[in-house]
């Protein structure tokens, strides 16, 4: 890691840079992987979420503390990523541990929430019907209108057969997305302390000058 006062500006600026573009693939990341509105308020998608918009906004002020060398920023700035590095890894974690049957519970939490349309909305995009029980009668739902329905009644499998991998496929993928990058927040703390604690050797040098 380099040492000198300019080198360890750029390397802050290109850091926080690099953080807005994390932010943006992580907020990216949980809303691609948020099920067709079937996994609503899903807390470990939503952390992940929340992990991206403070990213965000703390990248904004260390690229301000950077570009100014404004130690109060760059404390400030320290702590929040500290702080965010913590929740995301913590957060993280549990998206890579959550096991097949909190999955389900997730699942069956949301898709309970929700509204019919939603539901119905789900069914019609993965063709199916229910979320355990392929059966219109007890689901209450239109599950004659499906394709499958149509074709042979048979056809029509519950939702949760249909997108049990999808959603274990998303939260390995936000999981181990969120805990690559939470890793790099280190780094950027430790550059902010060692940048914050250095002098400006222009505004030294014209000090120095002005005491001639």
């Amino acid at each position: 890691m380099c040492g000198g006062y300019s080198c360890s500006k750029n390397t802050l600026v290109i850091i926080n840079v690099c953080y807005m573009i994390v932010s943006f693939i992580l907020i990216g990341a949980a809303v691609k992987e948020k099920v067709s509105g079937v996994v609503v308020n899903a807390p470990i998608i939503g952390g992940i979420t929340a992990c991206g918009v403070f990213l965000l906004g703390v990248s904004i002020l260390g690229l301000w503390g950077a570009l100014k060398h404004h130690q109060v920023s760059l404390f400030v700035y320290m702590v929040i990523l500290f702080i965010i590095f913590i929740i995301q890894f913590s957060v993280s974690c549990a998206a890579l541990g959550t096991s097949v049957e909190t999955e389900k519970a997730l699942v069956e939490d949301g898709w309970n929430k929700v509204s019919d349309e939603v539901k119905i909305s789900a069914e019609k995009l993965f063709d199916c019907c229910g979320l355990h029980l392929a059966d219109q009668n007890t689901t209450g739902l239109e599950c004659n209108q499906l394709a499958c329905y149509k074709t042979m009644k048979s056809d029509c499998k519950p939702c949760f057969e249909k997108i049990e991998d999808k959603v274990g496929a998303a939260f390995n993928y936000i999981g181990g997305l969120g805990l690559f990058f939470s890793f790099t927040e280190l780094i950027g703390g430790v550059v902010a302390c060692r940048y914050r604690n250095l002098v400006d050797p222009v505004n030294s040098g014209l000090a120095g000058n002005g005491g001639l």
